[in-house]
Order: C-alpha cells, then structure tokens, then sequence
C-alpha cells in the first residue's frame, strides 16, 4: 500500500514537472510584439511595419544611442530588448520632430506624448495594449501591416491633452491644436478628435491607421490591458528641462491682479450726476440773483426812465478830482487812441487815390507768393504734428522697415441669396449665401481679372507683396499675397466638382471649405501662406461680438478680396502702384456699374482712394462756398446802403462801397496766403473754405459800423468831409482796433497748437485779420470818402459818370433797424422784469450747457470726410458691418539690447528658461483680457521660433559646400547645420549670430514649420561691423480686436502705449539691476504702432488740447481788451464771461446735434472765440465810451448805437450765407461748418444783442469820472466851435 502509493506521488510529481516545463515553454513563446521592422513604403513615402509574433529582439548599440533621444525612459533597468528595430527608431525620431516643431516649446506636453508613441512603437511588451486589424501585401507579395488597434486610458489622453492646449505658435499667434487637430479648431478639438487625427490614415502624415480604444483608469479585460503611461503637468519640469511657458500654459502665468470692475455712470440717486449738481448750482444761483435785484435793492425810475441819447453829461455835474490811477490811464489811453485815429483817417480820406493804389500795389506783390503756395492735402501731414509720438513713431517704423502694405480691398456681399444647408455625416452644417457655387465662380472670375489689369505696362505682379519671391527676381502672379475664399482651391474652379461618398452622405466642396476654414494651414494659398478666415469673410459675427476660437466662419454673408501691394517710404517710387490703383479704381467702378450680378453688393477702396475722394470734395463744394459766399456779398452791397426816397435809389445805394468792402476782405485772405507762400508755411483746404467766412465776419462788422456811424453822424460847421470822416474813424477806430487785435492775438496764439492743420489756420486767420484791418482804415477809408463825394454831387452808384437830377440832398438820419432797436427792442429789453428773465433763462442755458457738454463724443466718424456719392463712402459702411477683424499693431522693440546674451533673451522671449514678465509674455497676458486690452492674439516672436528652428537644424538649417552660405533647407547638395548649443539650448552666441540671417532667409515648409522668411523676413534690422552681428530693432505682430468707432481705435492706441510703458519699465529696470550702464539701458524701448495711430492719436488729448486753446485764446481776448479798453477790468471780465458762455453753449448744441469734437470741429471752436469778439467787443467798448451815467441807461445808449450794426452787420450776412451750406454735398461741411456756423452766429447774436446788454446793466463798467471829464470837455469844444461857425 505505501510502496503503491509512493509510487502514485512519485508519478504524480513527474505530472507536475511536466506540466510546468510546457508551461514555461508556452510563456517563453507568449506574443509579446506585433511587429518588427519595416517592410513597404507607401505613396506618401511613409514607411509601413512588418507583422511580427515573436519575442522582443536585442537593440544594437547605435540603435539604442538613437532611442535614448526620444524614448530615454524605455531604457530604465538596462533594458535592451525591443519590439522595434533601429530603422524604426529613426523613423520615430524623424516623425517626432514634426510635432516637435510646435509642441517642444513646452518640455511636459511633448514629453507626454511621445511616451505613449515610444510605448506603441518600441515596447517589448506591445501586445498587451495594442492589436492588429489589418494586413495587405505589396507587389513583393510581402505583408505589411495596415491597421492596429491601440488601448489606452483615457487619463493619460485627457492629461497630455491638457498639458499640451494652450502651447502657442509664435508665427501665427495661434495655437498648436489650430493645427494639429485635423479639421477642427483649437476650440473645437477636444482629447478624442486629437488623438483620432494623430490616426487617421487619410492624414498624409498618418503612414497606417491606428484607433484609438479608450478605457477608464484601472479598467482590464481578459485580452489587454490599456497603456496608462505617467504623464506631467506643464507648469512642471521634466528631464532636467524647465516647466513650459506662461505663454504655452496657463498654470505658469504669475497671478496678476484681477479685472477691474466696469466703470459705473456717475449718478446722484439714479439720475445724472451732472445733470443733478448744475440743477443744483441754477437754483442756488437763481434764488440769490432774485433776492439781490429784488429783495435787497431799492426801487428805482431808472428801469423805465432811461436816456438813449447819450448826452445826459451836465456841466454842473459834481467830478470827484481824485481820480485813480487806472482812471486817468484810460481817459489818456482813450484820448489818445481818438486822436491817433481821427488824424489817421483825415489823412488818408485826403489821399484816396494815392492810398488805393500803394494797397492795391502792395496786395499784389504780397499776393504773387500764392504761386509759391503748397497746398496739403496729406492726412498725416494735416492732422498730425511732425513731432508727435505717433508721426516720429510712424517714420521710425516706415525708414527702419518698409512702410505698412497699400491694401486694394473689395466687400462682396450676398443679395437675395439663401443660406445653404448641408448634410453631413456629422450632422447638417449651415453655409452663408456666399457660398453659393455660381457666386463663388463669379467671384473667381473678377479676382482674375483683376490680377491681368494692365496700367500702361504695370500689372499686380510688378507692384504686389511676394514674400516667399526672392528679392530682385521676376514675381509670378500666384506669388502675390491675395487673401481670398479661393486660396483654400488653389484658385481652381475644377475643385468645385469635387464630389465623393462618405457613410452615403455626399461629400462636396463644401466639406473642403469647412475643413480649410477650420484649419487654413491645411489649405495653403499659392502665394505660399494661409488665406485667414476672419480676413476673406466678413458679416460672420453678431454685433458686438469679437473672434473667439469658436466663431462660425461658415455663416459669412460677405467675402473680401484683399490685394496687398508693396509701399514704398519714398512717394516717387510708388508711381506704379499709384497708375495700377488708378486703373483698378476705374476698372471697380465699371463692373460695380455694368457687369456685377444682381446677387452681389460690391464695395471697394484702394490706397489712393481717401486722398483722391477728399480732393475731389474739395472740388465739389466750390461752387456751394462760392454761392455762399456771393450771398453774403450781395447782401453786404445792398444793405449798406441808406435809401429814403426812391427817386434816390441808385444814388444812394452803396454796392460799389459794399463791393469794395468786400474785395478788401478778399485781398486781406490773398495777402495773408501770399506772405506764408513767401515763407513757405503749407495752406490746407481749411484755410481756403473757412478764413474768407471769417475775415467776412469780422471785417464786414467793422465796415457796418463804419459807414453807418456815419450815417447818423451831421457834419460840424465848417468841417469838411475829410475832417468829418477822420473824426468818425476816432469815434469808432479804437473799437476796431480791439475787435481786430483780440482777434489777432487770438488766433495767434492757437497757432501754438501742435496740430498742423489748426495751426495753419489760426497763422494765415491771424494775419489776414490784421491785413484786413489795416486795409479798411487806409483803402476803405479813401473808397468811403469817395463814395460819400460821389452821394454828395448826386452821382449815380456804379455808373458814377451819370449825375442825378435832384440837386438837393437828404440829411443823415437813422435807418428804420435804428429806429426799431433804440424805439421798441431797447426800451422793451431794459425793463426790470425782461432783464430779470433773460439773466434766468441764460443761465439756465448756461448750467444745461455745462452738463451735457462732457458727453460730447469724440473723434471723426471716417464716413463723414467722404462726399455722399462716393465709392469709399459706400465701402467704410460696408467695412463697418462686415469687417470682424481689428487692424495688426506692431510693438516695436529699439534699442542696445545684446540679444545674443541669455539674460537679454529671457527679457524678450516667452518659451522655456524666460522671464515670467518677458516682453512677449505680457503681450500674452494682455491679450487674454482682449475687452480691455484690445490686443485680439498674441504676438508672434522671431526669437522663439528661431531657438525652435536651431534646435531642429539638423533638418532646418544648411549651409553650401564651397563658401559657406545660406541655402535652403529643401536643397539636397547642401550641408547640415551643426549648430553648438549652451545649457538653454539656445545656440551660443557666435552661433546665433551666425545662423539669425539663416533663418530669416529660410521658407518654411511640412519639414521645417518654424522658418522664419514668410512670418519674419521683414521683422529683424540687423547690421554687420566688426565680424559682429547687431540686431539694431525687430517687431512683434498682433492684432488689435474689432474697431468700429473713432473711440475704440483712440482707446485702442491708449492700452497699447500702456502695454509697451510696462514693459519698457520692465526692460529698463532689469538692464540696470544686470549690471547694464543706466545710459544704455534707457535707450532700450517698446513702442506700438499700426497705421491708424498717427490719424488717432489726436483724440487722446482733445480735450486738453480743446481747453487750452480756448483758455489761451480767451486769455489773450482779456488782456487786449484790458489794455485797449483804458485798463478797465470790468469792461475785460464782462467781454470773458459772454464769449466764455457762448462757446460752453455752443457746446452744448453740439452734443445734441451729434457734433463730435475734432480736429475740425476744435479749428470751429477758434473761430467761435473770434467771431464772438465781434459780438461782444463794440457793444462793451461803447458802454465803456457812453456819455450816459447809470448803468442802465449806458447799456440801453450802447445798444441803440451799436445793436443794428452787429445784427446787421454780423447776423443777417452770416445767416444768409450759412443756409447754403446746408446744401453742401459734403457731409464734413454739413455737419462742421453747416450745423456749427449756424451755432456760432444764432449763439453769438443771442448773446450779444440779449444777453451782454442786461449783463452791463447789472455788472457793467462804473462810471470813470476822467473819462466823463473828458467828454464834457470834448462836448464844450464842440459847442464853442458851432457858435463860432453860426457867428
């Protein structure tokens, strides 16, 4: 029994033994690989692997040197078994540098992906994740594989994913996943789509199919087990390699502070807080006005029973004889400006003939420099000031690099067309109406008709932007850089047939479209570069909405045709693009008449278009300024003259004095252009539109007042005419003079201003003025008196050689608006109740005013500058609703900074080793907070993608045998670079000196995305001294988000100058921490530019500018008149608030008829100032001379004297003039000049005939007992000289 039994266990262990040598040997065959070696090449070159069921082989040695580049981790535990042989190796390596081209940047995201392809390709235990699907055989009858399946967890996609979302492409300004994601967006992309595309087949980078089979963490079957490879975040180092980027991942960024809140509307329990406060400071203020006039004064007879005549001056009046010293300054003052004048003008009433021919002689010779004359017509030149940041900016920009691209652009929009929809495997997608097949052709059909324009032998080739052409060699057409909807088809109608079968779906150009505008770089144009979306489409986006990575480009009910043609800093070599857009304007215009479908809305522009349509404007509306203008002339000519009886009537009209007075005004304007054409000071059309209004303005005043002194004026006894008018000149002389200096030095002094076009105003305005001036009391003067000899004899006006029947003359007498204003208007106005009302209701408008005037918009709409039929006008609304994005800027860096030096690199560069704060890295930042920043996308960095490109030279950079230059990496008889790198691995710097111009000459291509010709070829200055290289300034471009109004492009400009200031402080104060001299570290700057900021840059201090002009200019009307005005401060004060409350009240009107403030509208606002001189200056001058003693009575004698003339002098001629141009066809002059003409004469004549009156009756000048002293001295003199004429 034991024997047996022994003899059962000894078999049974025999069993035992057995069962595990098989088991062993079943283990030992296991498949552990599924394939080894490669054994086909397809047609995309790709290399196919051979199935393979056996065990792990033993790698060589130089095989494994290989895989210790990528794939180091595999070889942990001396491991040297692999599924996988050394041509295998390379591949992967080879393979791996085309994702490395964008996504070695950040070390963790690349690190993580390549681990799995390590693991997939090289494991020694493949199959225990992966499996394959398919096999095929050669034409060697050889079997290859086709397709594998490969598990993989879906922690390790979703992780490597996340740390790989937000790496950057620097060229671009977009992200990798924009375009590693297959047809889908970087917003659209998402773990799966992106690991599905790394599979995909189709993908001519793909050389079999592999399918992605995701399991949860921890999940195994009974047949695999899922690749789970570890995996690191990205702001995490990794292989000794620093975290990645703040720009390539978010979990790297410094936490800065957080968005301010939106700033709230000032308001005062709910309601505006302007609005509230000066509600508040009117009833205050009226409250204290009513209780002072009516409250606390006694009664007085002088509200009804005033004096208008003047001549209340008693002799038995009781003078004070201690006199100030200001008063009896002024009385001197007075006097002897009375006496200069009255002998001024006897003497050239005495010489009419010799003084009109010295004025006419001397306004001719000033009057030939109009043929020196240069008129500007730039805009740069006109509203930029030559040494204004932007314009220095600007010209550093255009002589460092070449000046921005001359942009040819036409808006294509779809008319009556429905939208498209169409079915996909995915689902439905929804196409615009611009992608309507026929519209598409068409479309084709004028882009290349546009490329064969030929103007007079110059065609887009010669004159277009190539920027993967060689310099100096002949440019194909296909080269040029056309940003069209037809660059994703290669701009080959064939491709609209494409037609194929997905899942019985029918694939179409349309899913070409889709996948193109998901993805442009998988749609190159034939220039060489990607057509972008938001750039041919337009009227994709909701208003008020700006790019995001989701937008849906397919809706676009527009597209845009933009030609970019090559500009030039010198105009002389721009002659040939200039005759090519002159010829493609009249082409456009032709086919937008004769040969556009009914279904398209065409617009279109070329660079010379706003120049030549603002010429032509100016062209335009001459005849409606010199309609204008003849109106006034006419009315000046009539009304001057004083007839009573009818028989009289063509003796006593004045039109040849009227014609006179206003050729005068017109020689005034010509002698002031004419001594600046002399100097050579350029005139603007401003100057030829606005200066003759007004000189008219003034000029036009001061002859009223003249002729119509004189009118009521009865000779002395014994005074001849002569006499007479030189005593008339006394009388009124010195109020022109005041009128005509405050002017003067008025404008004078706005010439201080920076702008070139306000400056040129207010030079050849202040000095017609003063031309002006002198003319009327020297030729006018003379032509007066002979006129009035002319009246005298009963000659007839005009045809003086004819003499009048009636031998007896009438009488000087008032004139019926005399009448009315000293017998009704004046009387009616001084009563207590009427001047009461008019101080409340002035200063009601005047609180309204202050409240609303700081809403007044700023900026110039760009559709106003345009005549109303013209095409650009039609194009700015058409790029207003279809444009979706903002224009490039530029941040310009400058300066002695050693780029060469790493320390100097982390300043600048944003990839791995930079400085957190680095230039490119705030741009970034700022370009995460676009709604306030207004930078749309990152900045593209030269110096990022050049550390990329070196580090991929050994198939990016090659050099030619024989002398050791440049030459293309595509070239096959060329050498490989073998570039020596430091610690960073960044090329040292005798290195990256070397190869820097390398890299700028080198295009890029599939193998070798990061060469820098096309994105950078123009973006780096460099110069070569001393075998050294020295970059002397670069640029780095992004774009700016959607700007439609004149606010957002100023506000625009604002954040950007702000963005360079930080990061040229940073700059600064780095250098200087380094060691770097403090002299050299401040020349190292940051500054923006994009071609709308010397146009914009204006509006950032307008209203600073707007204030300090009206300030100087008021300030200056204070101290003329003080001075002028006998030193009397109250007349000064009284003249300062009037002309203050009327260009605040013009303020406000200009809010409510939507007038924004400008350059235009500020020039205007000068003008007011000088035109409101006129409405204030004699009514003040003859308040301060009335010979009346009560304030009131004064004012009442002030305004009988002085009121017709202004109103008629000033407000009827304006006013007539003013309402044609309402029929202007400029909307510039019926907004500017129309609307706020009308402003200034409505305004100025309120204020002058209403309320300067009443004001003087309340705060007027007291009486000076000198200057009344003086006159009842003055009227003695008189009497004794009239009873010795009667005696």
């Amino acid at each position: 029994m034991s024997s047996r039994t022994q003899l059962r266990s000894t078999a049974f262990g025999f069993h035992i033994l057995i069962a595990t040598v098989l088991l062993t040997l079943i283990q030992s065959s296991k498949q552990d690989c599924i394939w080894y070696g490669v054994c086909n090449t397809n047609i995309y070159k790709h290399s196919q692997n051979c199935p393979y069921n056996g065990t792990a082989k033993e790698m060589p040695q130089d095989g494994l040197e290989l895989l210790k580049r990528r794939c180091g981790f595999l070889l942990e535990n001396s491991e040297n078994k692999f599924c996988c042989d050394k041509q295998q190796v390379e591949l992967l390596n080879k393979n791996v540098e085309l994702a490395g081209n964008f996504l070695d940047r950040c070390p963790s995201c690349m690190e993580n992906l390549v681990r799995h392809i390590c693991q997939f390709t090289c494991s020694p235990k493949q199959s225990e994740f992966m499996k394959v699907v398919a096999t095929e055989k050669n034409k060697e009858d050889v079997v290859y594989i086709s397709s594998v399946d490969l598990h993989v967890s879906t922690e390790y996609i979703n992780k490597t994913y996340k740390s790989c979302s937000q790496v950057s492409v620097p060229q671009t300004g977009q992200l990798a996943f924009d375009l590693m994601c297959g047809s889908y967006s970087a917003s659209r992309c998402n773990p799966t789509k992106w690991f599905n595309f790394m599979g995909d087949a189709s993908s001519p980078y793909v050389p079999f199919q592999i399918t992605y089979i995701q399991h949860e963490p921890k999940y195994n079957t009974k047949e695999f087990t899922p690749l789970n490879v570890t995996t690191v975040p990205c702001n995490q180092g990794v292989n000794k390699l620093p975290a990645c980027s703040c720009t390539d991942c978010d979990l790297s960024c410094p936490q800065g502070p957080p968005e301010p809140a939106p700033p709230v509307p000032f308001k005062i329990a709910g309601l505006d807080a302007y609005l509230v406060i000066m509600a508040a400071v009117f009833v205050v203020g009226v409250i204290v006005f009513l209780m002072g006039s009516f409250l606390f004064t006694q009664g007085s007879s002088m509200d009804n029973n005033f004096q208008i005549d003047g001549n209340d001056v008693s002799d038995e009046m009781d003078y004070t004889e201690h006199d100030s010293y200001f008063e009896k300054l002024g009385a001197r003052t007075e006097t002897f400006l009375q006496n200069v004048f009255t002998k001024w003008g006897t003497f050239f009433a005495s010489n009419p003939g010799m003084t009109l021919i010295a004025g006419a002689s001397l306004v001719a010779i000033l009057g030939y420099g109009i043929s020196f004359i240069e008129i500007t017509t730039d805009p740069v030149k006109l509203w930029a000031s030559p040494n204004s940041k932007s314009r220095l900016e600007r010209d550093f920009f255009d002589t460092k690099f070449s000046p921005f691209y001359r942009i040819e652009q036409i808006i294509i929009k779809a008319v009556n067309l429905p939208q498209i929809v169409h079915n996909t495997s995915n689902g439905p997608y929804t196409f615009g109406p611009v992608f309507d097949r026929d519209f598409l052709t068409e479309v084709l059909n004028l882009q290349e008709s546009i490329k064969q324009i030929n103007a007079s032998g110059t065609m887009l080739k010669n004159i277009c932007f190539a920027p993967l052409s060689d310099d100096g060699s002949e440019i194909d057409v296909s080269k040029c850089v056309v940003q069209s909807i037809w660059g994703y088809f290669s701009d080959d109608p064939s491709r609209l047939d494409d037609n194929d079968e997905d899942h019985g779906f029918n694939v179409t150009y349309l899913d070409s479209l889709y996948d193109c505008i998901s993805n442009p770089y998988l749609c190159l144009a034939p220039y060489g570069g990607p057509v972008d979306p938001a750039i041919a489409f337009g009227g994709f986006l909701p208003s008020g909405d700006q790019l995001t990575g989701s937008t849906k480009y397919e809706l676009a009910n527009a597209l845009i045709l933009t030609f970019l043609v090559k500009n030039h800093h010198n105009r002389t070599d721009l002659q040939n693009a200039l005759t090519w857009e002159k010829e493609f304007v009249e082409f456009m215009s032709n086919y937008t008449k004769n040969n556009k479908s009914a279904h398209m809305d065409i617009a279109f522009t070329s660079e010379r278009s706003i120049e030549d349509e603002l010429n032509r404007e100016s062209q335009s509306d001459v005849l409606t300024i010199l309609v204008s203008y003849l109106i006034m002339f006419m009315y000046i000519a009539i009304s001057l003259g004083h007839v009573k009886e009818f028989k009289r009537v063509f003796i006593d009209s004045k039109i040849t004095l009227g014609i006179g007075g206003v050729i005068i005004v017109l020689a005034s304007v010509v002698s002031s252009v004419g001594i600046f054409g002399y100097i050579g000071l350029p005139a603007t059309l401003i100057i030829v539109e606005v200066i003759p209004f007004l000189v008219l303005a003034v000029g036009v005043d001061n002859i009223f007042i003249l002729v119509q002194t004189h009118q009521r004026d009865q000779r002395d006894p014994n005074e001849t005419l002569e006499q007479q008018i030189g005593r008339i000149l006394g009388r009124v002389g010195p109020s022109m003079l005041l009128t005509s200096l405050s002017e003067s030095f008025c404008f004078f002094l706005g010439g201080l201003s920076d702008m070139p076009a306000v400056r040129a105003f207010a030079l050849y305005a202040g000095v017609a003025l003063i031309i002006d001036f002198l003319l009327q009391i020297t030729c006018f003067v003379s032509l007066f008196t002979l006129d009035t000899k002319r009246k005298e004899e009963n000659r007839m006006d005009i045809c003086c050689f004819i003499k009048g029947k009636k031998t007896d003359s009438i009488a000087n007498n008032e004139g019926l608006l005399y009448k009315f204003f000293s017998s009704v208007y004046v009387p009616f106005l001084m009563k207590k109740t009427v001047r009461a009302g008019v101080m409340v209701i002035f200063f009601a408008w005047l609180c309204f005013s202050i409240a609303i005037a700081p809403k007044i918009d700023v900026g110039l709409d760009q559709e106003l500058a345009m005549p109303q039929d013209s095409f650009v006008l039609h194009y700015f609304q058409s790029l207003n609703e279809n444009l979706n994005i903002g224009p490039p800027v530029y941040f310009v860096l400058k300066g002695d900074l050693v780029y060469t030096n790493s320390s100097d690199q982390n300043l600048v560069c944003a990839g791995q080793h930079c400085n957190d704060d680095s230039v490119l890295t705030q741009i970034y930042l700022a370009s995460r907070h676009s709604n306030q920043t207004y930078i749309a996308r990152p900045a593209s960095s030269w110096i990022d993608d050049y550390f990329d490109w070196a580090a991929a030279a050994s198939s990016c950079c090659k050099y030619k045998k024989d002398t050791g230059d440049f030459c293309p990496h595509q070239d096959t008889s060329c050498l490989k670079c073998n570039i020596t790198k430091n610690s960073l691995q960044r090329p040292v710097e005798k290195e990256f000196e070397k190869y820097l111009p390398f890299f700028l000459k080198d295009n890029p291509d599939d193998q070798c995305a990061k060469a820098g010709h096309a994105a950078y070829g123009g973006a780096v200055r460099y110069s070569n001294s001393h075998e050294r290289l020295n970059i002397e300034t670069s640029y780095f471009m992004a774009y700016h988000t959607i700007l439609k109004s004149s606010s957002d492009y100023f506000l625009a400009l604002a954040s950007a100058r702000k963005i360079s200031a930080n990061i040229t402080q940073m700059l600064q104060g780095r250098l200087m921490s380094n060691g770097v001299p403090m002299e050299k570290a401040l020349t190292v700057e940051v500054f923006p530019y994009s071609v709308f900021y010397v146009f914009y840059e204006q509006y950032l201090t307008m209203w600073s500018d707007t204030l300090q002009s009206m300030g100087i200019s008021v300030l200056s009307i204070f101290v003329v008149t003080f001075v002028l005005m006998g030193f009397d401060v109250h007349s000064a004060l009284v003249v300062v608030i009037t002309i203050t409350m009327i260009v605040v009240n013009l303020g406000g009107l200009m809010y409510y008829w939507n007038i924004s403030l400008n350059a235009v509208s500020l020039v205007n606002l000068v003008m007011a100032v000088g035109i409101s001189v006129e409405f204030c200056s004699h009514l003040v001058h003859s308040f301060a001379t009335s010979k009346s003693v009560s304030q009131i009575d004064r004012a009442a004698d002030s305004l009988s004297k002085m009121g017709s003339s202004i109103f008629s002098g000033i407000t009827l001629t304006k006013f007539a003039g003013i309402l044609v141009l309402a029929f202007a066809k400029s909307q510039i002059f019926q907004v500017f000049y129309f609307r706020m003409y009308l402003g200034i004469v409505v305004i100025g004549a309120a204020h002058g005939l209403i309320f300067l009156p009443v004001l003087l009756s309340y705060i007027g000048a007291p009486v000076s007992n000198a200057r009344l002293r003086y006159h009842s001295q003055v009227a003695a003199a008189e009497h004794e000289t009239a009873l010795a004429g009667i005696l």
